[in-house]
C-alpha cells in the first residue's frame, strides 16, 4: 500500500466534512435579512463616505504587515534547528547564532526608525 493513501483519505474526509458543514448551514441557517444586517459594518459606527477616487491607505499599514511577515517567517526557521540541535553540533550552533545576528540587525534598525510605534 502506498504510504500517502492514508493522508489522501484524511484530506478527502476533511474536505467532505467541510463541504457538508457549509451546505447544511446554508440550508438550515436563518435567512431573515433586515436593513441593519445588510448595512456595511465599521466597528458599530455608521459608514462614512470615502475620499474621492477611493482614497489612499497610509503606507504604515503595509510596512507593519511586511515587518510582521518577515520576522514571523524568520522565527519559523528556528524551529527545525531547535528540534535537531543535537545532530547539528558546533556547525549548527554557529549557523543559529549567525542567523540570530542577521535577524537582530534589521530588528534594531526598524526599532530605532520607529517602525513599531503606533501614533
Amino acid at each position: 500500500m502506498n504510504p500517502y493513501v492514508p493522508i489522501i483519505v484524511m484530506m478527502v474526509i476533511a474536505g467532505l466534512l467541510a463541504g457538508a458543514g457549509l451546505f447544511v448551514s446554508s440550508i438550515l441557517g436563518p435567512k431573515r435579512a433586515n436593513a441593519a444586517k445588510l448595512d456595511q459594518y465599521e466597528s458599530g459606527l455608521q459608514p462614512t463616505p470615502g475620499a474621492a477616487g477611493g482614497g489612499r491607505i497610509p503606507i504604515k499599514y503595509y510596512l507593519v504587515a511586511m515587518t510582521f511577515i518577515i520576522f514571523d517567517i524568520e522565527v519559523v526557521f528556528l524551529y527545525p534547528w531547535a528540534v535537531a540541535h543535537d545532530a547539528l553540533g558546533w556547525f549548527g550552533l554557529i549557523a543559529i547564532m549567525t542567523f540570530l545576528a542577521l535577524i537582530t540587525i534589521p530588528f534594531v534598525y526598524e526599532w530605532r526608525r520607529g517602525g513599531f510605534e503606533w501614533d
